[in-house]
């Protein structure tokens, strides 16, 4: 295996230029050949689930179908080994996977969307595939290298549930992903391992593009009235509190069950309907990424200024602690950063003094910043790594005096205070 050149772009910062000090030959030309693929691809969109069930491959299909509807070039990977569901989604079960110049070519739909899927590998639809961690990592690679997805204007990724291998894999293989958007449904037993997923993301440093909540009540198909089986409004709940966007509620439909079995995304067969309206509403976010990967400072992905925020302020007696180590309990202050305005605040209480037990918490209860009299530099490092931003040398005042000063641009952050 002889170092190739990349000539795609000419870009000079692109990781796919320069090998890395002590890179094997083979893991840099492999890489290289990676990066070539991906950067083809304007914008990269994982779906997320924290649990199975909540119709993740459904919503993801939906989406992709949706995104084409828009006028855009679509793809469609599911990487879920285990349980491949697109092709019957599609109608596709059967579909060989054909190869052209040393590269597989995804199986493409009339309307132009392109899905790949391990579904197309297997003999049978029954075929179970038995696999371990890393024989699912090649696969996801030999995915986004070896699959001469062409020009396309999003990527949307269905992930399997959970936070383990085949997510994992995806966020390290694609670092420069836009984001991922995270289905639920709005019974607590969902919204808790939905919890997860967020956390996942920030620790992997993957933005949220936000959440849909799936199944949100039941849509009569005849008189188009809405019953909450399950109840509804889990989702935008917990997504406020855990600071990141609300996509909308989609019903459940029995529209939905027959597009699915009938091989035909619902978008398109009930196109009408306000299950599909919801889905495309969903999309807008997407649709308005502008060309540009998210920008990284301290290793987490730059906010959006029009949305809200969580601020951790560390408190003993009422006031901000000099030390965030000795605080009783944390404010949480939610904060409209475009209007600068305050609009609520959640007391919790400190976890038992750990190292790194603060910053995964704080990152569990969504927060985005925290503001302080003093840290030492590896807290600081901790709380970037889990995607919160740190603001240090605060005065000890009240906590949404502090947040409010933030946001008028007058907080007097001095030196790194710290009465420790």
């Amino acid at each position: 295996m002889t170092e190739k050149n990349c000539d795609t772009c000419d870009t000079e910062s692109c990781s796919a230029k320069d090998r890395k000090p002590g890179e094997e030959l083979e893991a840099f030309v492999e890489r290289q050949e990676l990066s070539k693929r991906m950067c083809r691809i304007k914008h990269k969109v994982l779906v997320l689930s924290g649990k199975g069930g909540v119709g993740k491959s459904t919503v993801a299909s939906n989406l992709a179908a949706a995104l084409v509807d828009a006028g855009q070039l679509v793809g469609l990977l599911d990487i879920d080994v285990h349980g491949p569901s697109i092709p019957k989604l599609f109608g596709m079960e059967g579909r060989q996977i054909q190869a052209r110049d040393g590269a597989m070519l995804p199986v493409e739909l009339p309307d132009g969307l392109k899905v790949m899927s391990i579904g197309f590998m297997l003999q049978g639809s029954d075929d179970a595939v038995i696999w371990r961690g890393p024989l699912k990592m090649g696969v996801i690679k030999q995915f986004l290298k070896d699959v001469d997805w062409g020009e396309l204007d999003y990527l949307v990724i269905d992930s399997p549930p959970g936070t383990g291998d085949e997510p994992l894999s995806i966020c390290q293989l694609i670092p420069d992903a836009d984001g991922a958007i995270i289905v639920t449904t709005p019974q607590e037993v969902a919204l808790a391992d939905v919890r997860k997923s967020i956390s996942f993301c920030r620790k992997v440093a993957m933005r949220v593009l936000g959440v849909i909540e799936n199944m949100s009540g039941f849509m009569c198909p005849k008189c188009g009235e809405v019953t909450e089986i399950f109840r509804s409004g889990g989702g935008k709940a917990m997504a406020l509190s855990m600071g990141v966007p609300f996509l909308g509620a989609v019903p459940l439909d029995p529209g939905i069950v027959l597009a699915c079995d009938g091989g035909m995304p619902y978008v398109k067969e009930f196109g009408e309907s306000p299950t599909a309206e919801a889905i495309r509403q969903a999309i807008k976010p997407i649709l308005e990424l502008d060309g540009k990967s998210p920008q990284v400072k301290g290793g987490t992905p730059e906010r959006k200024e029009n949305r809200n925020m969580r601020i951790a302020i560390p408190t003993a007696g009422g006031k901000l602690a000099m030390h965030f180590g000795h605080c009783e309990v944390f404010v949480i202050v939610e904060a409209d950063v475009e209007k600068k305005d305050i609009l609520g605040s959640e007391v919790v209480e400190a976890p038992a003094h750990e190292p790194g037990a603060l910053p995964r918490f704080l990152a569990e209860k969504g927060a985005d910043m925290i503001i302080a009299g003093g840290m030492g530099s590896r807290a600081q490092a901790l709380f970037s790594q889990n995607g919160i931003e740190v603001v240090v040398g605060a005065p000890s005042d009240a906590p949404e005096a502090i947040v409010q000063a933030y946001l008028d641009g007058k907080l007097e952050s001095g030196g790194n205070i710290c009465d420790h």
